[in-house]
């Protein structure tokens, strides 16, 4: 009796597994089919995906604007939230920064805070992409804090947006890799940063020197005793 309630429970157990496995397949055919046949694609401008909008083989950083695969990317992107052709000047993002779309979008949490890379595999690499914008168009799906937000431009006079990357304890510029900085927008950082320190619009901590006034002053020097 016992063997025969076994055999009838496995019977039933495998033709349920076997019911499901069906309908899974059946399922993902169909899936795959509307793949196929759908020619639509929707993309999000600021998407942490890792889908790529320029084609397999990157475009050289520094190649020019008149080169085919550019100007196939800017044709097809130009007038959507990933046009970058547009200059914005720097007071209209000292604005921007003091508007409520600003606090809407960021809070009270800086700019580079609820980022995230996207990257392959388990590990970041330890530099992060060379630029995010090619042929004036955003040619990633995750671009960097400053890439994906048209209005926030690096100046030297743009002081609330330099602050954001300075460390309020050391002082020091945080890192691209905490920021999540592609390489362009770091160095224009860095650039800016230092012509900000230079007219004096930011405060630094000067590094303190000991001088030995003795090479300077002999009422410094310690009298020399020669034995007689």
């Amino acid at each position: 009796m016992l063997r025969l309630a076994i055999a009838k429970n496995c019977n039933f157990f495998s033709k349920t597994l076997a019911t499901n496995v069906d309908q899974t397949i059946a399922v993902n055919r169909f899936a795959n089919y509307l793949k196929k046949t759908s020619n639509v694609t929707s993309h999000r401008p600021f998407s942490l995906t890792t889908a790529r909008f320029c084609e397999a083989n990157e475009e050289k950083e520094g190649e020019e604007e008149g080169d085919e695969n550019v100007h196939k990317l800017y044709k097809k992107y130009a007038g959507t939230p990933r046009d970058r052709s547009k200059i914005i000047p720097v007071e209209t993002s000292i604005e921007y920064l003091k508007s409520a779309a600003f606090q809407s979008t960021y809070g009270d949490k800086k700019v580079w805070e609820l980022y995230r890379r996207v990257h392959k595999g388990q590990l970041p690499k330890s530099k992060t992409r060379k630029t995010c914008i090619r042929g004036n168009v955003i040619a990633t799906g995750s671009p960097c804090p400053i890439c994906r937000d048209e209005f926030l431009v690096l100046d030297y006079r743009n002081l609330q947006l330099l602050k954001m990357f300075i460390s309020p304890h050391t002082g020091d510029v945080l890192s691209y890799q905490q920021t999540g900085l592609c390489q362009k927008q770091h160095t224009r950082l860095l650039v800016n940063i230092e012509r900000a320190y230079d007219l004096g619009l930011l405060e630094y901590e000067v590094p303190h020197r000991e001088f030995d006034y003795a090479d300077y002053y002999d009422v410094y020097k310690k009298p020399t005793f020669q034995p007689k």
